[in-house]
């Protein structure tokens, strides 16, 4: 069996393979922050498709932690409700289920991408985003300024929406700290200058994350994995290094979290070196701190993402785009690297006889070599 099919095991949770789904923002809720039919279908195909772990989008711990009003949530028992009819179907066929707790902070009460740019305006639904200090992300209003009252409450918001998402069924928790959201920046010298306890060198910009860690793994089990998404480079001067993550790596492992999945940018406006593969080194400076870590970012084949994982890059590979052209990329790398076990609904896309160059494959084979029954 190839690595990438492989299980892998955290704490008491087995994966069936180490191709997980990235969260990717859907920007499909109404105004309550449910997750609707969009969301179990979306979700749903990807389970169905093979993936070992399915990680929904951002879900807001707080109404003022969107991205957008259309963001989903987790903050109340409606949304309870609504999640656990996904993470049923998603248990049934075989993929583990997990949910992305997240702040957007200064970047929140923005406008979908269809619809504009900037912030969203009260008398249009929106609201006054919050941050370290009120120095806005460009192109976005002001946020307030948390007090410290407020940054310690941030905590247990996390770990109160941690307790709905078990009583919604999830298997996995990852708490987002990537991409220029609340606990990223904290974390980032470009967007932290205060001057209190909460602001200055790494260990205090870090502080806020590591009291998070700690809520959110204090109320789950010991079974359950806790993941948290790191933006591991601000790939701009004077900014977070793949050195400074690799020291909170370390830290985050002794709060007890199980894996790091490792991505890039996003807290300020920067020129990004994108190719493939091009943020699977930071995995790797990750890894080499004793936790695991997962690797995202234009990996696209199965031979590739065979290659980061046997190469001790990263213990799993988690995909965005190339899951939402292919919703069962799991099914087809296991194709390519000879692993073929296909869902037995799909069971007549795969070739099932030998054939010819230039001959039908799959039930076409069949069909015509008078193989049907």
């Amino acid at each position: 069996m190839s690595l990438l099919l492989s299980p892998l095991t955290l704490r008491g949770t087995t994966f069936r393979n180490r191709i997980w789904l990235a969260p990717m923002c859907q920007y499909s809720a109404a105004d309550d922050g449910l997750p609707n039919d969009w969301h179990l279908a979306h979700l749903g195909a990807r389970a169905v498709g093979g993936f070992g772990l399915v990680l929904t989008e951002a879900a807001a711990i707080v109404p003022e932690g969107r991205i957008s009003p259309q963001d989903v949530g987790i903050w109340n028992d409606d949304q309870v409700a609504a999640w656990h009819r996904i993470t049923d179907f998603l248990r049934a066929r075989g993929a583990r289920s997990g949910i992305q707790l997240a702040h957007a902070g200064r970047k929140a009460s923005t406008y979908r991408f269809d619809e504009g740019r900037g912030t969203v305006p009260a008398d249009q639904g929106g609201w006054t985003a919050v941050g370290p200090t009120a120095d806005p992300f460009a192109g976005y209003d002001a946020p307030h300024q948390l007090s410290e009252a407020e940054i310690l409450a941030v905590p247990g918001q996390f770990a109160a929406a941690a307790r709905r998402a078990l009583a919604a069924g999830f298997d996995v928790v990852e708490v987002h700290a990537a991409h220029g959201y609340l606990l990223h920046q904290f974390l980032s010298p470009l967007s932290n200058s205060r001057t209190d306890r909460w602001g200055g060198d790494l260990a205090a910009r870090a502080q806020l994350l590591l009291d998070t860690v700690d809520a959110v793994r204090a109320v789950l089990p010991d079974t359950s994995p806790l993941l948290v998404r790191v933006s591991a480079t601000d790939w701009t001067d004077g900014g977070l290094t793949g050195e400074d993550t690799a020291v909170v790596a370390g830290w985050l492992r002794e709060h007890g979290v199980d894996l790091v999945d490792v991505s890039t940018g996003g807290n300020v406006h920067a020129s990004i070196p994108v190719g493939p593969g091009y943020q699977v080194p930071f995995a790797r400076q990750v890894r080499d701190t004793g936790i695991a870590s997962g690797a995202v970012g234009l990996i696209t084949t199965p031979h590739q993402a065979e290659k980061v994982l046997s190469e001790g890059e990263a213990d799993v590979v988690l995909l965005g785009r190339p899951a939402l052209f292919d919703p069962s990329w799991p099914l087809r790398a296991a194709r390519e690297l000879g692993d073929d076990t296909p869902t037995l609904a799909y069971h007549w896309g795969t070739p099932q006889v030998e054939v010819l160059p230039g001959q039908p494959t799959g039930w076409a084979a069949q069909y015509a070599r008078g193989s049907w029954d």
